[in-house]
C-alpha cells in the first residue's frame, strides 16, 4: 500500500479520526443502480448491500489493497490491485485475486523502489478497464476491508472518472480508523494545553498488527497488504468487538 504522506501522515499527532456519518448503503446502492450509465457499474450496484444491522459474522467481507504510481489520486494511477474474501473466522486465500495493471501515467523511480513493480512488468499488463468486470463481480455484495480508506476510494474513483466519467461507491471497514478510535482519543480538557510527553501510538498497518501479535509481512505488496489487513480486522473484532456487532458500528 503506497500511501506514505498522502493527505496526511496517519501516525501524526492529529485529532482523533471520529467515525464518519454512516450512509444507508442498501438504499444508496439502489439509487446508484438506477442512475449509473455504465452497465458494469449498474450490475455491481444491482447486487445490493447488506443491511446496516447485519451482524459482522454474517457480512461478506473483501480485503483490498492497491499499489500506485505515486501519491496523488488526480494525477497518479493504479499499478496493482489485490482482493481477498474473508469472514470473521476464515480467510479464503484460494478465492483471492491480484492484478498487475498498466497505468495511463508514467511511473517514477520512487514508486518502483517502494513497491518493487517495474516498468517491464507493467509494459504488457492490462488496463483497469480490461479487468473491471472481474473486479466488480468480486466486489459485488461485499463490504470492503482496507487500511486507510482514502487510498482505495480516491484512487478507484479517480481512475474510473477518467475512463468512464463515473465514480464508484462502496462501504468500507477501515482497520486504521478502528485503531484511531482507540489510540487517537483526545486528552481530558485540563491536559490539552500540555505538550505531549510521548510520541503518539502508530496506527500504520505494520505497527497495528504488532500490537495484536501478528507476524510481519512484506510491505507495499498488494496481496500481502490485503492479507495483512484481513488478519488485522479479525484480531480487532476478536479483541474489541463481537461477531454479533452490527456492521454499521464499523463501516463508513
Amino acid at each position: 500500500m503506497f500511501h506514505a504522506g498522502l493527505l496526511r501522515d496517519p501516525s501524526s499527532p492529529n485529532p482523533p479520526m471520529a467515525p464518519a456519518p454512516v450512509l444507508d448503503w442498501s438504499r444508496h446502492f439502489k439509487q446508484r443502480a438506477a442512475s449509473s450509465r455504465d452497465a458494469r457499474l449498474r450490475r455491481y450496484y444491482e447486487a445490493g448491500m447488506v443491511a446496516a444491522d447485519t451482524p459482522l459474522a454474517e457480512v461478506p467481507l473483501l480485503a483490498m489493497d492497491v499499489e500506485t504510481t505515486g501519491l496523488i489520486p488526480a494525477t497518479d494511477g493504479i499499478v496493482s490491485i489485490a482482493v481477498l474474501p474473508l469472514r470473521l473466522d476464515t480467510i479464503q486465500a484460494s478465492l483471492g485475486q491480484q492484478w498487475l495493471l498498466k497505468p495511463r501515467v508514467p511511473m517514477g523511480d520512487e514508486a518502483v523502489t517502494i513497491h518493487g513493480i517495474t516498468h517491464q512488468q507493467i509494459a504488457q499488463a492490462p488496463d483497469l478497464l480490461d479487468i473491471l468486470d472481474d473486479l466488480l463481480s468480486r466486489m459485488a455484495g461485499h463490504v470492503l476491508v482496507v487500511h486507510c480508506r482514502d487510498i482505495e476510494r480516491l484512487f478507484l474513483n479517480s481512475a474510473l472518472q477518467r475512463r468512464l466519467g463515473e465514480t464508484i461507491d462502496f462501504p468500507v471497514i477501515d482497520t486504521m480508523a478502528l485503531e484511531a478510535r482507540l489510540h487517537r482519543r483526545p486528552p481530558p480538557w485540563w491536559q490539552r494545553w500540555r505538550r505531549p510527553v510521548t510520541a503518539p501510538v502508530s496506527i500504520r498497518l505494520g505497527a497495528s498488527r504488532e500490537r495484536y501479535g501478528l507476524p510481519r509481512y512484506r510491505l507495499h505488496h498488494a496481496w500481502t497488504d490485503a492479507l495483512a489487513c484481513a488478519e488485522l480486522l479479525q484480531a480487532q473484532v476478536a479483541h474489541r468487538y463481537s461477531p454479533t456487532t452490527p456492521v454499521s458500528a464499523l463501516w463508513t
